[in-house]
């Protein structure tokens, strides 16, 4: 079966053959469990995670002692969020003062139900609206500080729309505040210029299969110093990554994501640049010759690989007409309920009708001019065949 042009790396990334290549041998020849330390197997499996986790610290700034490995940017933001605040809530240490957390109505839905969670909880939780580009700003989130306010969590970029948050801004408010901040960095890792260190973040959630990388892996950085962020875990049984996520290493996804990261720390401004005329290139042309079509979310602060358009008068049967042979996204990927309106979109405005009409384009690292041009022939001609099939008025 032939399969469809893949745009959809927003959802998620093939893996890098380089990647692959490097993770291969941590499958047989060196299977070894990483906690093992009385013999060659355990030494070549740590060694391995501890350049991984080298590398993953390199390309976000952090040190190496603060990256702690998870199954990926869900569970890191559960953990980030669920067990720094639990500190507040646990029994032992509740306090007459109720803790107060801020985040945004647009977060990926493992920020947002968490904060949902945390109400059940008995937590005080202020959700942000976005703009109308699906921007939090810096102001909003210093109105919304209280005395209680514990902990500030706003994702970097979105995975709907593609906007950029001020995030270097809001940290600075953070800090002013001496209140910590977490950014869900599932989108953003390796395509804006990060440093945790330089930015004043304490929390950073991060995912390998976004960045070429494989599935199931993924990284916490929490701040150790002035002052160390801490963080209670959800499992116990073992002392691995410090006893914040014990439980067996997975050696292999651990050396994919830090083979991934290195590959975007040296080769990522080249990328961005390829990509970045491709998201131009597509959206010019697409707003000229699709009368009614509108882009989502910030028209410069975005992704250089995030294409969100909407369809006025267009149904969502149509696009699996018109756009058969694209892998494209008409929903996010995160939501099984894929008949209901984004809630991303409508934070932001969009009626039922153009939340339904809308689709997502990720670019990519192996996306070619040719993909571009088939989804930019087949987008042209689906408009033109709905506007040639409306009844004369």
């Amino acid at each position: 079966m032939k399969m469809p042009v893949y745009l959809d790396n927003n959802a998620t990334t093939p893996i890098d053959p380089r990647v692959t290549e490097v993770m291969q041998p941590y499958f047989n020849e060196q299977f070894g469990n990483a906690s093992s330390s009385s013999h060659a197997y355990g030494w070549n499996a740590k060694k391995a995670v501890k350049i991984a986790r080298e590398q993953v610290a390199q390309l976000i700034g952090a040190d190496s002692d603060e990256i702690i490995f998870t199954s990926g940017a869900t569970e890191s933001n559960n953990l980030a969020i669920l067990g720094y605040l639990f500190n507040f809530l646990c029994p032992t240490k509740i306090t007459e003062e109720v803790p107060h957390f801020i985040t945004s109505a647009i977060e990926h839905k493992a920020v947002f139900e968490v904060g949902e969670r945390l109400k059940e909880w008995g937590c005080e939780v202020t959700f942000l609206d976005p703009d109308s580009l699906g921007r939090i700003s810096a102001e909003q989130v210093r109105a919304a500080i209280r005395p209680n306010t514990k902990l500030i969590s706003i994702m970097w970029a979105n995975n709907e729309i593609g906007t950029i948050n001020p995030i270097e801004e809001i940290s600075q408010i953070c800090q002013e505040k001496g209140i910590p901040f977490h950014t869900d960095a599932a989108q953003a890792v390796g395509k804006v210029g990060l440093n945790v260190k330089e930015m004043g973040i304490d929390l950073l959630s991060l995912s390998a299969h976004k960045i070429y990388g494989p599935k199931g892996i993924g990284a916490l950085y929490i701040k150790r110093k002035d002052p160390e962020i801490k963080i209670t875990p959800f499992t116990v049984g073992g002392s691995q990554e410090r006893g914040i996520r014990p439980g067996t290493l997975n050696v292999p996804g651990i050396v994919g994501l830090g083979m991934a990261c290195q590959i975007l720390q040296n080769e990522g401004s080249q990328e961005k640049e390829r990509i970045k005329s491709m998201q131009s290139h597509l959206i010019k042309e697409v707003l000229a010759h699709c009368p009614g079509a509108q882009l989502n979310g910030h028209p410069t602060e975005r992704l250089y690989n995030n294409i969100s358009f909407s369809f006025s008068r267009v149904h969502p049967e149509d696009f699996a007409l018109g756009l058969s042979g694209l892998a494209i996204s008409s929903s996010s990927a995160c939501s099984s309920n894929a008949s209901a309106p984004s809630y991303v979109l409508k934070s932001i405005g969009l009626s039922d009708e153009l939340a339904l009409a809308t689709i997502r384009i990720g670019l990519g690292r192996f996306t070619q001019q040719s993909d571009l041009d088939l989804a930019l022939q087949k987008i042209i001609k689906m408009h033109s065949n709905i506007k040639h099939l409306e009844p004369n008025t």
